[in-house]
């Protein structure tokens, strides 16, 4: 797994102890940390479903980058974004983990594990070049 702190400081506008330097909106930073990688997990350090999505993809050979939104300043903005994209957060569920492959959403553990249980996962993987078998 490929963790974006630098990444994620770089899209948060953060320059050598500077503070920000821009006003992207949370969902414009998720957008663009999207966009990166192939496949990229937002994700919280001590939520377990987050780890079993990585351990998924690592299992299938795929390296994700991950963001680990408790790790960054104002990684609560994002969630709430994420949230909102998902429908989760709050009495939705939770808002992570939530993946993105090719730059686009997949959404939530659910929607993951279902496109995996269909087989529909590895074709996208494979679409967005994170896989190659």
């Amino acid at each position: 797994m490929h963790y974006q702190a630098a990444a994620a400081a770089e899209a948060w506008g953060y320059v050598a102890g500077m503070g920000p330097t821009t006003t992207m909106d949370a969902l414009e930073r998720v957008e663009r940390l999207a966009a990166e990688s192939a496949v990229v997990i937002f994700s919280v350090s001590t939520c377990c479903m987050c780890h079993a999505v990585k351990r998924l993809f690592c299992g299938m050979g795929v390296s994700p980058s991950v963001v680990e939104l408790d790790e960054d300043p104002r990684g609560w903005e994002m969630e709430r974004a994420l949230a909102r994209l998902v429908g989760g957060g709050a009495a939705g569920g939770p808002a992570v983990p939530v993946v993105f492959i090719g730059g686009k959403l997949v959404g939530a553990m659910d929607r993951v594990m279902a496109a995996h249980i269909s087989g529909a996962l590895v074709p996208l993987l494979k679409q967005a070049g994170a896989l190659w078998l």
